[in-house]
């Protein structure tokens, strides 16, 4: 019975609540990583977004469309229109930003978690560089 509802609760999804006054002109989508890399990313960007955590899990708010052309590392995660898995916790905000904008910039967090995760950007890859070793789930 414990495996059913576990995965019952895997199965479901819930949508990041924006807090009172912010908007998002330009959709909204969420980047998911373990809270180690979150902890280390945030003091490296120079502008940080509405970010939420889950237990083990990050989740950054950036502009919907995040993914295009982007091939996000692992163990990192991607939800469109902001719906990320159910986890054992309910999201709860950890960082919200000055102003009305939820977003952080996706390239500069694209290239940091490159970095953390030893990934090759997807424009620095040619025929001769190793592709990187995973990719994360859409």
């Amino acid at each position: 019975m414990t495996t059913l509802a576990s995965l019952a609760r895997g199965a479901q999804a819930v949508t990041l609540d924006l807090p009172p006054g912010m908007k998002t002109p330009l959709g909204c989508d969420a980047v998911g990583m373990p809270e180690e890399y979150g902890r280390q990313i945030r003091a490296r960007l120079p502008r940080v977004g509405c970010v939420y955590a889950d237990g083990s899990r990050w989740w950054w708010l950036v502009p919907s469309g995040s993914a295009v052309s982007l091939d996000w590392p692992a163990p990192l995660r991607y939800a469109t229109g902001a719906r990320v898995p159910a986890g054992k916790y309910p999201p709860r905000l950890v960082h919200r930003p000055e102003g009305t904008a939820p977003y952080t910039p996706p390239i500069p967090l694209y290239l940091a978690l490159c970095r953390i995760t030893g990934t090759v950007p997807l424009w620095m890859r040619t025929s001769r560089s190793a592709p990187p070793s995973r990719s994360a789930s859409r």
